[in-house]
Protein backbone atom coordinates (compact mmCIF):
# COMPACT_ATOMS: atom_id res chain seq x y z
CA UNK A 1 0.00 0.00 0.00
CA UNK A 2 3.04 2.40 -0.25
CA UNK A 3 2.41 4.35 -3.68
CA UNK A 4 5.52 5.95 -3.38
CA UNK A 5 7.37 2.35 -3.78
CA UNK A 6 7.77 0.61 -7.65
CA UNK A 7 6.20 -2.55 -7.54
CA UNK A 8 6.67 -5.59 -10.33
CA UNK A 9 5.11 -9.07 -9.44
CA UNK A 10 4.83 -12.32 -11.69
CA UNK A 11 1.19 -13.16 -10.63
CA UNK A 12 2.09 -16.74 -12.42
CA UNK A 13 4.96 -17.43 -9.33
CA UNK A 14 2.48 -16.51 -6.45
CA UNK A 15 0.39 -19.11 -4.68
CA UNK A 16 -3.46 -19.24 -4.45
CA UNK A 17 -4.95 -17.81 -1.44
CA UNK A 18 -8.82 -19.14 -0.08
CA UNK A 19 -11.27 -16.47 -0.31
CA UNK A 20 -14.09 -16.79 2.35
CA UNK A 21 -16.04 -18.07 -0.52
CA UNK A 22 -15.72 -22.03 -1.42
CA UNK A 23 -14.09 -22.31 -4.79
CA UNK A 24 -12.95 -18.64 -4.62
CA UNK A 25 -9.52 -18.27 -4.81
CA UNK A 26 -6.94 -14.85 -5.23
CA UNK A 27 -3.70 -13.82 -5.63
CA UNK A 28 -3.70 -9.79 -3.36
CA UNK A 29 -1.24 -7.64 -5.03
CA UNK A 30 -2.04 -4.16 -2.79
CA UNK A 31 -4.39 -4.77 0.35
CA UNK A 32 -5.14 -2.12 2.72
CA UNK A 33 -7.49 -4.64 4.63
CA UNK A 34 -8.41 -8.44 4.91
CA UNK A 35 -11.85 -8.09 3.26
CA UNK A 36 -12.32 -4.29 3.11
CA UNK A 37 -11.52 -1.10 1.43
CA UNK A 38 -8.82 -0.66 -1.32
CA UNK A 39 -7.70 -4.01 -2.90
CA UNK A 40 -5.86 -5.30 -6.15
CA UNK A 41 -6.34 -9.13 -6.72
CA UNK A 42 -5.93 -11.87 -9.48
CA UNK A 43 -9.03 -13.79 -8.38
CA UNK A 44 -10.25 -17.54 -9.97
CA UNK A 45 -13.42 -19.17 -9.66
CA UNK A 46 -13.71 -22.66 -10.17
CA UNK A 47 -16.23 -24.14 -11.99
CA UNK A 48 -19.85 -23.49 -10.07
CA UNK A 49 -18.58 -21.08 -8.05
CA UNK A 50 -20.39 -18.02 -6.83
CA UNK A 51 -20.48 -15.02 -4.32
CA UNK A 52 -23.74 -13.57 -2.07
CA UNK A 53 -25.58 -10.63 -3.32
CA UNK A 54 -23.34 -7.81 -2.06
CA UNK A 55 -21.95 -3.58 -2.80
CA UNK A 56 -18.49 -2.71 -3.17
CA UNK A 57 -19.06 0.93 -1.70
CA UNK A 58 -15.99 2.25 -3.39
CA UNK A 59 -17.08 0.79 -6.66
CA UNK A 60 -15.53 -2.55 -8.48
CA UNK A 61 -13.16 -2.67 -12.01
CA UNK A 62 -12.71 -6.03 -13.77
CA UNK A 63 -10.94 -7.50 -16.86
CA UNK A 64 -12.01 -11.18 -17.68
CA UNK A 65 -8.90 -12.81 -18.32
CA UNK A 66 -10.36 -16.28 -19.03
CA UNK A 67 -13.79 -18.19 -19.11
CA UNK A 68 -16.94 -16.47 -18.15
CA UNK A 69 -17.78 -13.99 -15.39
CA UNK A 70 -21.16 -14.05 -14.60
CA UNK A 71 -24.03 -12.21 -12.34
CA UNK A 72 -27.39 -10.98 -12.96
CA UNK A 73 -26.97 -8.45 -15.63
CA UNK A 74 -25.57 -11.00 -17.80
CA UNK A 75 -22.45 -13.17 -18.76
CA UNK A 76 -19.20 -12.06 -19.74
CA UNK A 77 -16.53 -13.95 -21.30
CA UNK A 78 -12.92 -13.58 -21.76
CA UNK A 79 -11.78 -10.02 -23.27
CA UNK A 80 -14.42 -7.72 -21.15
CA UNK A 81 -13.72 -5.06 -19.15
CA UNK A 82 -16.79 -3.33 -17.07
CA UNK A 83 -17.31 -1.29 -13.95
CA UNK A 84 -19.79 -1.12 -11.51
CA UNK A 85 -19.94 1.57 -9.24
CA UNK A 86 -20.88 2.13 -5.86
CA UNK A 87 -24.36 1.38 -4.83
CA UNK A 88 -24.05 -1.51 -7.24
CA UNK A 89 -25.38 -4.89 -6.10
CA UNK A 90 -24.59 -8.30 -7.72
CA UNK A 91 -24.46 -11.93 -6.80
CA UNK A 92 -21.26 -13.19 -9.25
CA UNK A 93 -20.72 -16.84 -10.41
CA UNK A 94 -19.19 -18.60 -12.93
CA UNK A 95 -20.97 -21.60 -14.11
CA UNK A 96 -17.54 -23.07 -16.29
CA UNK A 97 -14.96 -21.31 -14.07
CA UNK A 98 -13.01 -17.67 -14.91
CA UNK A 99 -10.14 -15.67 -14.09
CA UNK A 100 -10.41 -11.97 -12.93
CA UNK A 101 -8.28 -8.86 -12.39
CA UNK A 102 -9.96 -7.50 -10.14
CA UNK A 103 -9.55 -3.56 -8.44
CA UNK A 104 -11.91 -2.68 -5.26
CA UNK A 105 -12.71 0.49 -3.47
CA UNK A 106 -10.37 2.58 -5.97
CA UNK A 107 -13.17 4.68 -7.59
CA UNK A 108 -12.86 8.81 -7.99
CA UNK A 109 -15.66 9.93 -6.10
CA UNK A 110 -17.83 11.77 -8.84
CA UNK A 111 -17.19 8.10 -10.94
CA UNK A 112 -20.67 6.99 -11.33
CA UNK A 113 -20.25 5.10 -14.53
CA UNK A 114 -21.15 1.66 -14.98
CA UNK A 115 -19.87 0.44 -18.07
CA UNK A 116 -18.79 -3.31 -20.17
CA UNK A 117 -16.81 -3.24 -22.89
CA UNK A 118 -16.19 -6.42 -25.56
CA UNK A 119 -11.85 -6.30 -26.10
CA UNK A 120 -12.88 -8.78 -29.18
CA UNK A 121 -15.61 -6.27 -30.85
CA UNK A 122 -14.16 -3.28 -30.12
CA UNK A 123 -12.13 -1.16 -32.53
CA UNK A 124 -8.69 -0.72 -31.84
CA UNK A 125 -7.16 2.26 -33.10
CA UNK A 126 -3.44 2.74 -34.20
CA UNK A 127 -1.50 5.14 -32.35
CA UNK A 128 1.87 4.65 -33.72
CA UNK A 129 3.82 1.55 -35.47
CA UNK A 130 3.59 -1.63 -33.71
CA UNK A 131 1.16 0.02 -31.34
CA UNK A 132 -2.56 -0.28 -31.25
CA UNK A 133 -4.83 1.48 -28.20
CA UNK A 134 -8.37 0.75 -27.22
CA UNK A 135 -9.88 3.68 -24.80
CA UNK A 136 -11.68 2.28 -21.66
CA UNK A 137 -12.34 4.93 -18.98
CA UNK A 138 -11.54 8.18 -18.32
CA UNK A 139 -12.81 9.99 -14.99
CA UNK A 140 -10.79 13.42 -13.80
CA UNK A 141 -7.13 12.76 -14.24
CA UNK A 142 -7.43 9.04 -14.58
CA UNK A 143 -7.09 6.89 -17.57
CA UNK A 144 -7.88 3.23 -18.50
CA UNK A 145 -6.74 1.67 -21.95
CA UNK A 146 -5.60 -1.58 -23.69
CA UNK A 147 -2.78 -1.77 -25.88
CA UNK A 148 -1.59 -4.03 -28.58
CA UNK A 149 2.03 -4.28 -29.54
CA UNK A 150 4.17 -5.59 -32.14
CA UNK A 151 7.39 -7.38 -31.52
CA UNK A 152 10.28 -4.82 -31.37
CA UNK A 153 8.36 -1.76 -30.23
CA UNK A 154 9.01 0.74 -27.64
CA UNK A 155 6.50 1.82 -25.32
CA UNK A 156 7.34 5.09 -23.57
CA UNK A 157 6.15 6.06 -20.76
CA UNK A 158 8.28 7.76 -18.62
CA UNK A 159 6.53 10.95 -18.70
CA UNK A 160 3.54 9.27 -17.15
CA UNK A 161 2.23 9.46 -13.53
CA UNK A 162 0.72 6.89 -10.86
CA UNK A 163 1.48 4.05 -13.73
CA UNK A 164 -0.31 0.48 -13.46
CA UNK A 165 -0.46 -2.15 -16.24
CA UNK A 166 -1.20 -6.15 -16.29
CA UNK A 167 0.58 -8.37 -19.16
CA UNK A 168 -1.77 -10.46 -20.68
CA UNK A 169 0.04 -12.10 -22.75
CA UNK A 170 3.61 -11.59 -24.43
CA UNK A 171 6.85 -10.29 -23.15
CA UNK A 172 8.34 -7.03 -22.40
CA UNK A 173 12.02 -5.75 -20.97
CA UNK A 174 12.22 -2.66 -19.13
CA UNK A 175 15.10 -0.87 -17.58
CA UNK A 176 16.76 -3.37 -15.04
CA UNK A 177 14.38 -6.02 -15.51
CA UNK A 178 14.36 -8.93 -18.48
CA UNK A 179 12.04 -11.10 -19.40
CA UNK A 180 8.61 -9.82 -17.69
CA UNK A 181 6.09 -12.45 -18.65
CA UNK A 182 1.99 -12.46 -19.07
CA UNK A 183 0.78 -12.35 -15.57
CA UNK A 184 3.30 -9.91 -14.36
CA UNK A 185 1.89 -6.93 -12.83
CA UNK A 186 3.05 -3.60 -12.06
CA UNK A 187 2.37 -0.53 -10.35
CA UNK A 188 4.75 2.71 -10.03
CA UNK A 189 4.54 6.28 -9.21
CA UNK A 190 5.97 6.97 -12.72
CA UNK A 191 6.42 5.71 -16.02
CA UNK A 192 9.73 4.17 -17.50
CA UNK A 193 10.46 2.60 -21.29
CA UNK A 194 9.42 -0.87 -22.07
CA UNK A 195 10.57 -3.12 -24.93
CA UNK A 196 8.83 -5.70 -26.34
CA UNK A 197 10.68 -8.67 -26.74
CA UNK A 198 7.44 -11.16 -27.68
CA UNK A 199 4.12 -9.58 -29.32
CA UNK A 200 1.88 -8.51 -26.08
CA UNK A 201 -1.38 -7.11 -24.63
CA UNK A 202 -1.40 -4.55 -22.19
CA UNK A 203 -3.67 -3.62 -19.47
CA UNK A 204 -2.22 0.19 -18.48
CA UNK A 205 -4.25 2.72 -15.76
CA UNK A 206 -2.61 6.06 -14.85
CA UNK A 207 -3.41 9.16 -13.27
CA UNK A 208 -5.76 7.47 -10.35
CA UNK A 209 -3.24 7.51 -7.36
Amino acid sequence: MDFSQTLTINTAEQPWQASPREGVWRKPLAREEQERGHATSVVRYDPGASFHSHNHPGGEEILVLEGTFSDETGDFGKGTYFRNPAGFVHAPFSREGCLILVKLHQFQEEDSARISIDLNSSEWLVEAEGIQRLRLHRAASESVEMLRLEEGTQLDLSDICSVEWYLLDGRLEAAGQSHLEAGTWHRSPRGTVLWVSKPATLWLKSGHF
